[in-house]
């Protein structure tokens, strides 16, 4: 194939730097952006060197000439945005959390299915050196069979502002936000079990939001293990970083952030603890694990087999979300049943 053409829907933060991984990557080149924004419209396309802007994704799948779209828009819009594009047989990379609810996701993977291309969402610490690592010491049975985990995505005394925190443009608040990543982290890890049924509680505390800045979940997965996810905005304080996760098996425990793994050897012998050899990190998200995610969306596209493995992920974390909304409306465990797609 010639050179990837990749357009952009949305100008913000996250659709910079996946641009920026876009330059990085060999075989694709940024073609084209969406957006009604002036100021963000203008700095954007003259940082990436880009002449074709359209304020319509649809005026832009009608003019042709792009491979791949990049849905960085406000959550209500990316269902809307990346069906239009897969059924025009454009492969699509979404921002997380990938639609509104779990039915706009299957919609979604379906397309993608029907119309042959590939559908990606854009779980980045899938993509991460450190979470890479310690998911082959965890499958690789170094802790034994997991029993729990516990996730943090939590900001301290900072929160974001405008769509973020409305819920009809957003659809959820700090879980859906924040949540979404701690959750499919754990997911990872493990290996991507299937959750069976979530207990939450949610609420707004620190801001006056019609969303949650505060959220607890209660995941328990088909492998046997549960786990507590933990997230929010304007929270007082958190015990580890955003996006840390802690796995704990029956032979020991292993973290991300700082990286490590404690290991049992034998009744009343000291713990083994093996060092991932990892630096401690200046920038928490490495624009390196969004290079990676960009270099794998573009080497499924070329391989000419798509691949749905990602845009189910992220449509089981919708289902999860969708349930953990519920239980906390209902304050009732949530039962999730896996859906055929």
């Amino acid at each position: 194939m010639d050179t990837l053409r990749i357009a952009f829907s949305g100008a913000g933060y996250i659709a910079r730097v996946h641009a920026q991984a876009v330059w990085a990557a060999p075989g694709a080149t940024p073609v084209a952006l969406v957006d009604h924004q002036p100021d963000t419209k203008q700095s954007f396309t003259e940082q990436f060197g880009i002449t074709r802007v359209y304020t319509r994704v649809e005026d832009l799948l009608a003019d042709g000439e792009v491979d791949a779209l990049v849905v960085c828009t406000p959550n209500y819009l990316h269902a809307h945005e990346s069906l239009a594009a897969l059924k025009a047989g454009v492969h699509v990379l979404v921002e997380k959390p990938m639609a509104m609810n779990a039915r706009e996701a299957q919609e979604m993977v379906a397309a993608a299915r029907d119309n042959h291309v590939v559908l990606m969402v854009a779980h980045n610490w899938r993509f991460d050196e450190e979470v890479m690592w310690l998911r082959r010491q965890v499958l690789d049975g170094r802790i034994g069979r997991v029993i729990r985990t516990k996730g943090y995505a939590v900001h301290v005394n900072w929160g974001p502002r405008g769509w973020f925190t409305q819920r009809d443009l957003a659809g959820g608040g700090a879980a859906a936000d924040m949540g979404v990543h701690a959750l499919d982290t754990a997911r990872f890890i493990m290996g991507d079990p299937q959750p069976v049924s979530v207990y939450a509680r949610l609420g707004s505390f620190y801001q006056n939001f019609d969303v949650e800045d505060t959220a607890l979940m209660m995941i328990n997965w088909d492998n046997g293990a549960v786990s507590y996810i933990e997230s929010g905005w304007w929270q007082p304080h958190a015990d580890m970083e955003a996006a840390a996760t802690q796995v704990y098996g029956v032979h020991g425990m292993a973290q991300v952030f700082p990286t490590r793994l404690v290991r049992f050897t034998e009744p009343g012998a000291p713990p083994e603890e093996i060092d991932g050899g990892f630096r401690p990190r200046v920038n928490h998200y490495s624009p390196e694990m969004y290079q990676r995610q960009m270099a794998a969306f573009i080497n499924c596209i070329q391989g000419g087999k798509p691949s749905l493995q990602c845009a189910r992920q992220g449509m089981i974390n919708m289902q999860i979300l969708d349930a953990a909304y519920e239980s906390a409306r209902t304050d009732q465990l949530v039962h999730i049943q896996e859906i055929e797609v």
